[in-house]
């Protein structure tokens, strides 16, 4: 290596760990091994997670097999593209089928709602020494933000333990987490006068200036980051993206007065304010007993509201850039147990992407006569996580390093399946 070769590369080495506060490896990814996958020419730029918690039921929404005993009393629906069937208690989604692409064949090693949980949202198992990072963190940290004042990723709902997770990455790639959409953003109304709020805010400033100083760390400047952020935001006018009840009422009622379906409608007004990520949970899915109750009030939820916000994504041009997922932590038992209800199954199940570049009116691979087992093109959740993230343009294999120097990637060792892109 030539001398200013090396020169070259100390400068880059220390202008990025100055300025953006990762290494020259983070920069550059694995010893400079050029990637197998080109990158996704005109990625989307946003994501909505809609996590199903406690397991959805696949044979009872997206992969019905009628006629075998597996199936119970839950009845099909054609759809608006001949072939696809779902449940006929998702008879809005059945009108949106040319929009969604139904994955039937997703399989994991997880069975444990914690750790099926984490493993979903991260692509790696649960540790005790390490958190690792989710795909909202991954999309902000390799992509930025798209509006400077607003967050870059916003959980809403009450179960956000490992939900987007910022991981190990620098504080500023936590989501923020919202629990109730109709209260909004809490707080974030000064009742000071402005003049006095910045008052404060300066007299703040100058007492941490020493401390800032003495301890130029990075996490301690990332929280001073935050803080201003914070303020800058209460000031701004896309504060309003997280008032919900500027939507008039029509609106509000065609995505269902759940929370679920509040949620997602807040998603798509932050969506419209350009944040980066924006995840919603919906819990209850975990039909131990009586599952062929509970499915029909579940899904009459997630149907008003899923197809809600597919509409007017569409409605406002932001379908194309934004891809829409639908996923769960694992399946249910496709014998139905004792108390009329269905277990943990993580063998195989489903979940549904839409926008973003994903083909509409599509499904990809099959499970056997009684949906018990892939047989068609299985997908483990490193690869469905790589897809997710190759759709929204994030590298699959440039790698990150933890603060104790191990490598990362986005879906570890995950391959994104292209055949689910038009």
């Amino acid at each position: 290596m030539k001398p200013s070769d090396f020169n070259r590369r100390r400068f880059l080495e220390l202008a990025a760990g100055s300025f953006l506060g990762v290494t020259a490896r983070d920069t550059f990814g694995a010893a400079g091994d050029k990637s197998a996958i080109p990158p996704r020419i005109g990625p989307a730029k946003q994501l909505i997670y809609l996590y199903m918690a406690g397991g959805m039921s696949h044979i009872d929404t997206f992969d019905l097999k009628t006629g075998h005993d597996n199936q119970g009393s839950t009845r099909p629906l054609n759809t608006n593209v001949d072939g696809i069937r779902v449940t006929s208690h998702l008879p809005n989604l059945a009108r949106h089928a040319d929009k969604i692409c139904v994955v039937n064949s997703l399989t994991s090693t997880a069975g444990d709602h914690e750790k099926g949980n984490y493993f979903m949202h991260t692509s790696y198992d649960q540790r005790a020494t390490i958190r690792h990072p989710g795909l909202g963190a991954w999309a902000q940290k390799m992509r930025g933000k798209l509006n400077p004042t607003m967050p870059g990723s916003v959980f809403i709902g009450k179960e956000s333990r490992f939900h987007g997770s910022g991981g190990f990455f620098e504080p500023e790639f936590e989501p923020l987490a919202i629990s109730d959409p109709k209260s909004g953003l809490k707080h974030a109304h000064s009742r000071i006068k402005e003049d006095r709020f910045q008052r404060r805010l300066n007299l703040a400033n100058d007492l941490d200036t020493e401390f800032l100083e003495r301890y130029h760390s990075k996490p301690i400047r990332a929280y001073g980051d935050m803080y201003a952020d914070a303020a800058r935001l209460m000031e701004s006018p896309d504060l309003a993206a997280f008032s919900i009840n500027k939507e008039d009422k029509k609106t509000r009622a065609r995505y269902g007065d759940e929370p679920f379906g509040q949620g997602c409608l807040l998603a798509r007004r932050l969506i419209e304010s350009n944040v980066r990520t924006v995840e919603v949970s919906f819990t209850g899915w975990d039909t131990h007993a009586n599952n062929f109750t509970s499915m029909p009030l579940l899904c009459q939820t997630m149907d008003r509201a899923v197809a809600a916000l597919l509409d007017d994504l569409q409605r406002i041009g932001k379908l194309d850039d934004t891809a829409v997922v639908l996923t769960t932590e694992f399946g249910r038992t496709p014998i139905v147990n004792q108390n009329s209800g269905r277990d943990h199954y993580p063998k195989a199940f489903t979940s549904v992407v839409a926008g973003g570049g994903f083909k509409g009116g599509y499904v990809y691979g099959k499970t056997s006569k009684g949906a018990e087992e892939v047989i068609e093109n299985p997908v483990a959740i490193p690869d469905f996580n790589a897809t997710i993230a190759y759709a929204l343009g994030i590298p699959i294999d440039q790698v990150l390093y933890s603060p104790s120097k191990r490598p990362f990637t986005v879906a570890h060792k995950g391959q994104p399946v292209l055949d689910l892109f038009a």
